[in-house]
């Protein structure tokens, strides 16, 4: 019976490691630090090429998510704060909107005065190629890439990417 109690206190701990982290549940399988961030080239909100390597040099805040998600819009405003503090001679912003329609994803990014780099996957998130590159299943999906466009940090909540950015700016 002791064993079944321990056992049973060990499972509800689990339990609540994973309701607590959500990248436990939902970041499981993105791309390992250290790991070389693929290339991608889509259009910017203006119809200009972009490439993820156009902005060797630079740390890199990475961002999948589309108007139409809940938990993407909730963390809107801790990604503008975000951006306001940010150096932007060593951080740049990348959004890859995965939105059904060109017209939503510009009249959200227009609409909350997003900044940064805004870019839109025509192929939305079930069928892009980008998402898969990037092992994204849950958006909103975060990565910072350092200067040589590698994996810092993967995840699903924006706040641990705001922690490594100031943590990177420390050390």
């Amino acid at each position: 019976m002791a064993a079944l109690t321990v056992w049973a206190g060990i499972s509800l701990r689990a339990q609540n490691v994973v309701e607590e982290d959500p990248d436990l549940k939902y970041a499981v399988g993105m791309l390992s630090p250290g790991a070389v961030a693929p290339e991608f080239q889509l259009n910017d909100i203006e119809g200009k090429s972009f490439s993820i390597s156009d902005l060797r040099g630079r740390k890199v805040v990475l961002i999948f998510w589309a108007s139409w998600c809940p938990d993407c819009r909730a963390e809107v405003p801790l990604l503008k704060a975000m951006q306001a503090s940010a150096d932007t001679s060593k951080v740049a912003f990348v959004s890859v909107s995965f939105d059904r329609t060109f017209d939503a994803f510009k009249t959200y990014v227009t609409d909350n005065n997003l900044g940064g780099v805004q870019l839109f996957d025509p192929a939305g998130k079930k069928e892009s190629v980008i998402g898969a590159d990037y092992h994204v299943k849950w958006i909103p999906s975060l990565y910072l890439l350092d200067e040589d466009g590698k994996v810092i940090i993967g995840t699903v909540v924006a706040e641990k990417v705001a922690k490594a950015i100031n943590a990177d700016v420390k050390s």
